[in-house]
């Protein structure tokens, strides 16, 4: 009788997924902001946003995506050379336990000196979630899950999401510049402490001095530890720390309040995502061509 007289079968209203603005069932356009309620970044970013954890779901995607690069890397370096005892004693041998082949991260993508990271720039965005042993993983993404979704909620996942991979992107750089081969997430962790340490400098607010001093202590250990091993590679760090601070002066430390920036910022996520979609899809192609 309903669909006699016209009635029809009527959805629910349905929020706008880049200003909130309550709209039609049916409507396909926000008659606030103007966005696409289908087919936008802001739409697209919801739909995906359904998939992950609804707290810190870019954190949770890092630290996935990089637990998922560790467990095929270090399959492949059984493959190769079988399951090898960790060299060295001591702290050593703790640290090389799981410990990837160095031809197998160079062929997943490890950052090399800058000639090659010219010609294969995507080497500059793999090298941010490759690891290079079990405890090297283990101490990155308990950091990450420290002060990830800290990060993320002040900033929004989608510029979260950007600024991690640009300040690891950053640390790259030089330590391209200086010749190293190297993998890791920490210049981009450094890159998140840069924010930090950007945030609160000049605050008065006895929360920022202290966190500021807290990050401080965090910095000094890091520096200390770096110097004290062999393999920690520090330019990428101090790469990542120097991005990280000059982003956290730019950048607004409050989440997207309109949506223009929610249009921005979703930009910038999903320009990200791209980016490293691309770079694992040049990396999956050498290996095809390399007989994996």
């Amino acid at each position: 009788m309903s669909g006699f007289f016209g009635g029809g079968k009527q959805g629910r209203p349905q929020l706008c997924p880049s200003c909130g603005t309550l709209v039609g069932a049916n409507a396909t356009r926000c008659h606030q902001c103007g966005a696409n309620l289908t087919f936008s970044m802001a739409a697209a970013s919801r739909s995906l946003g359904n998939l992950l954890p609804a707290t810190a779901p870019a954190t949770y995607g890092i630290l996935g995506f990089s637990c998922l690069l560790y467990i095929v890397s270090l399959l492949a370096t059984i493959r190769t050379n079988g399951l090898q005892p960790p060299g060295g004693g001591g702290v050593f041998a703790l640290l090389g336990i799981g410990g990837i082949d160095g031809n197998v991260l160079q062929r997943f993508g490890a950052s090399l000196p800058l000639p090659y990271d010219v010609a294969q720039p995507w080497r500059l965005v793999m090298a941010v979630f490759l690891h290079g042993s079990l405890m090297h993983i283990i101490f990155n993404m308990w950091v990450l899950m420290d002060i990830g979704p800290q990060i993320e909620e002040l900033y929004g996942s989608a510029r979260f999401f950007f600024i991690y991979v640009l300040t690891g992107i950053a640390g790259y750089i030089l330590s391209s510049l200086r010749g190293h081969f190297s993998v890791g997430g920490s210049g981009a962790l450094l890159g998140l402490i840069g924010v930090l340490l950007a945030i609160t400098t000049g605050r008065k607010s006895a929360g920022m001095q202290m966190l500021r001093s807290q990050i401080i202590r965090w910095l000094i250990y890091i520096a200390i530890w770096g110097f004290l091993f062999p393999g920690i590679d520090n330019y990428a760090h101090f790469g990542g720390l120097v991005a990280g601070f000059g982003l956290g002066k730019i950048m607004a430390d409050r989440p997207p309040g309109s949506p223009e920036e929610r249009n921005r910022a979703n930009a910038l996520g999903w320009a990200t995502a791209v980016i490293v979609i691309a770079s694992v899809a040049f990396m999956m192609k050498g290996l095809i061509q390399s007989g994996g």
